[in-house]
């Protein structure tokens, strides 16, 4: 089983510097005002496009919650494919899988509103997702092995599910819900 990323088709130079400086805007209102404060409105303006324009590369806020998290997921999944063990090759299943896990929380926490809002935008939006594809399917590798890796690797990343992180943290603090899920994905991966 191999883990592959499909490149994105090529752009036209006007789109790309639409694109990149919606992103840009975004990225910038999201950190000075909260994601939930900011409108769509006010991102266009911010990056002197047309509120259609916005609408019809991201769709809605969500949409483009996957779009600035796109890079850093990147990031991650060049980390797991191709860096060093024991988050990428070269390590086994019982150090990668709680490494991963671990590496995804600090992703997780550090844009937890992006990615909460683009896993809760609909029903089921989190599994639809590509990112979360890839996810399930290297900790499926991870858990190959044990009895029915796929479903297991659905149950752990349900723990890193950003409602259920963002629900927690006010009562349990980062650092139990850290120790708290590499305990569970060391339990997963065997000894």
């Amino acid at each position: 089983m191999e883990l592959l990323r499909t490149p994105p088709p090529k752009e036209r130079a006007d789109a790309a510097r639409n694109r990149a400086a919606v992103l840009d805007a975004a990225a910038r209102l999201f950190a000075e005002h909260g994601v939930a404060a900011v409108s769509m409105d006010q991102i266009a303006a911010a990056a002197g496009v047309g509120k259609g324009t916005l609408f019809r590369r991201f769709g809605d806020k969500a949409g483009l919650a996957v779009a600035l998290l796109d890079t850093r997921e990147q990031e991650l999944q060049e980390a797991i494919l191709h860096g060093p063990p024991p988050l990428g090759p070269g390590a086994p299943s019982s150090e990668r899988l709680p490494t991963f896990v671990d590496a995804y929380l600090g992703y997780l926490l550090e844009h937890l509103d992006l990615v909460r809002m683009s896993e809760t935008a609909a029903p089921g939006a989190r599994y639809r997702i590509g990112a979360y594809r890839f996810w399930h399917r290297h900790v499926a590798i991870l858990l190959d092995g044990g009895p029915d890796p796929d479903h297991a690797a659905h149950a752990l990343l349900a723990a890193l599910a950003a409602e259920h992180v963002a629900a927690l943290l006010p009562e349990l603090g980062e650092s139990r819900i850290r120790s708290g899920l590499r305990r569970l994905a060391e339990s997963h991966s065997g000894p």
